[in-house]
Formats: structure tokens, C-alpha cells, sequence
């Protein structure tokens, strides 16, 4: 084995794929903890999420992008516009296709774009078939071939991120094509997500549970303040947490609330178990949910919210 194959490897991967592929659960389990959110909602994923994996042999940091989808609004557009971006900056990319799903014209549209990615910056392109535990055999059989056919991957390998199922098989094909180098960030570092975005997006993900279609859209979350409550005993320390919801119309704000307040009861106590797991002390988790119209299509708002 030459010294090259021996030497240590770190540098970036992006996960691709059309919304709901199942890249955040991946990102999550290459990394071996909750970094990403994730929701059976599609277009869950809004920023570039940094997981970093670090092995004895290789520092694997993995940006998990939003959809690639034809956009519908200004949110759409800009979200496209970053998944892009970070795909030039990156040394390998791995193609998320779901086996539950059959390869369709939003994969063909990605495999194009990844194609002319290939041939201009010769970024290699692993295609994953990802959520492979919930289909047969035969099915997943089918799915490979039909990858095969969108393009020409570097490889192209099943795997189940909830099972576990060739997860270590993913990290090793991706880490393999990582530039030669000293590992870039600390080996006990597993994202670099600020505390405050972190805390945002486990309330994002708490208000996205059992609500409908339409609402994943048009949710977005801000974090105000966090502020250590004075005066309380070194070993029991509590912050005031608060932090702000938005939606695009009142109806809407009805929904996230529920009747008496009640929706919003659960997603304060669903996100408030996350948010203490995050800062390792109690929180109390000041929610309120506002009205900015039509915030996805509005420029200024974009801005204020961090798009």
C-alpha cells in the first residue's frame, strides 16, 4: 500500500438530492448524532448543515444542502442557488435517490446539473440509494439499475441510515476520495453550527410535526435571546430562552397555536427536551408565533431571517 492510500484524508462532502431523499438522516448517521433536522415534510433542510465525522484514518465534513427542486418563490431560487454554490466548493458529492421512490424527472434534472459538474471540476459523484430497508429485493434491484442509467457514478451503493445498513460502507467510499490532509477541525467537533442556529432549528422541527403541506413553506424561526437566569446555584443553572416563529398568514398562526394554545404547548416541550440536551442545563422556552406576509417572496424579510 503506497504512502498516498496510508496518509490521512479530510476535506468536504455534499449529500444531493431532490427534497425528502433522505440526506438529512444520512448526514446524521455518518456522523453518529443529531446535527440535521429532520421531517417527513419535504424542503426541511434550509441552511448547509457542516457534520464532521473524524475516524483514525480520515476527517470526513459533510455539508448537507437543501433540495434541489424548481422553485416557486424567491426562497426556492436562493435555496438552489446555495445547494450550487456549495457543490463547487466540495471534493466529493454523494447523490441521495430513495429506493421508496422511483427515479423521476426531478433526479434526471439533478443528475444533468451533477454531470456538467463532473465534466467541468471532475468532482467525483457517488450515487446513494438511500432508505433501501423499506423496499424488496427485487425492488432495490430495479432502483440500482435505474441509477446506473441516470449517469456515470464513480459508485453506487444502497444503504439504510434508520438501519444502519452500510452507513460505515457510505463514509469509507466518500472519505476516499478526500484530498491528502491534516484534519481541519477538532477531532471531538461534530458540527459548526452556532449554538443560536441549532436552537432554531430544533423549534423549527418540533412546529413542523403533524402539521399540513402547505405549512413547512412558510415556517421560519428566529432565535432572540438566550440569557442566564441571575442567581442561581452553580450546579443548577437556567436560561431564558426566546424565540420567535414565523408564518405567512394568520390562518396559519392559528394552526401552529392550536385550540387554547395547545399545539404550541407541544411544540415548546418538544423542543425544549433538545435544546437542554444542546446547552446541558434547564431552559425555560419563551415561543411566540408572528405574522410576516409572505416573508418567502419579500427580499427584505429573506434577509432578516438569513436567506
Amino acid at each position: 500500500m503506497s504512502a498516498e492510500q496510508t496518509a490521512y484524508r479530510a476535506g468536504f462532502a455534499s449529500l444531493v438530492g431532490r427534497p425528502n431523499a433522505g440526506k438529512s438522516t444520512l448526514t446524521n448517521a455518518l456522523v453518529g448524532s443529531k446535527v440535521a433536522i429532520t421531517s417527513s415534510k419535504p424542503q426541511t433542510t434550509r441552511h448547509a448543515i457542516r457534520g464532521i465525522r473524524t475516524t483514525d484514518s480520515s476527517q470526513l465534513i459533510l455539508v448537507d444542502t437543501p433540495g434541489l427542486h424548481r422553485p416557486r418563490s424567491l426562497l426556492g431560487q436562493r435555496l438552489n442557488d446555495l445547494v450550487r454554490e456549495t457543490l463547487l466548493s466540495v471534493d466529493v458529492i454523494g447523490f441521495c435517490l430513495p429506493s421508496d421512490q422511483r427515479v423521476g424527472p426531478g433526479d434526471t434534472f439533478i443528475a444533468r446539473d451533477l454531470a456538467d459538474l463532473h465534466r467541468v471540476r471532475k468532482v467525483p459523484v457517488i450515487a446513494i440509494a438511500t432508505k433501501a430497508d423499506t423496499v424488496s429485493r427485487d425492488r432495490l434491484a430495479e432502483h440500482l439499475v435505474a441509477i446506473d442509467g441516470l449517469g456515470d457514478w464513480d459508485a453506487i451503493i444502497p444503504c439504510s441510515a434508520t438501519g444502519g445498513d452500510q452507513v460505515e460502507e457510505v463514509a469509507d467510499l466518500l472519505a476516499a476520495h478526500l484530498p491528502v490532509s491534516p484534519p481541519l477541525y477538532p477531532a471531538d467537533q461534530i458540527t459548526d453550527e452556532t449554538t443560536v442556529v441549532q436552537i432554531a432549528e430544533l423549534v423549527r422541527e418540533a412546529a413542523l410535526e403533524g402539521v399540513r403541506d402547505e405549512l413547512p413553506h412558510s415556517l421560519a424561526v428566529q432565535v432572540e435571546e438566550i440569557v442566564p437566569r441571575e442567581d442561581r446555584p452553580e450546579d443548577s443553572p437556567l436560561s431564558d430562552v426566546r424565540v420567535n416563529v414565523f408564518v405567512e398568514r394568520s390562518s396559519q398562526k392559528a394552526i401552529i397555536i392550536g385550540r387554547g394554545g395547545s399545539r404550541l404547548r407541544e411544540v415548546g416541550t418538544e423542543a425544549r427536551r433538545g435544546i437542554e440536551d444542546l446547552l446541558g442545563h434547564r431552559v425555560h422556552l419563551d415561543l411566540h408565533v408572528k405574522v410576516a406576509k409572505d416573508w418567502q417572496r419579500d427580499p427584505k424579510a429573506l434577509d432578516r431571517l438569513g436567506f
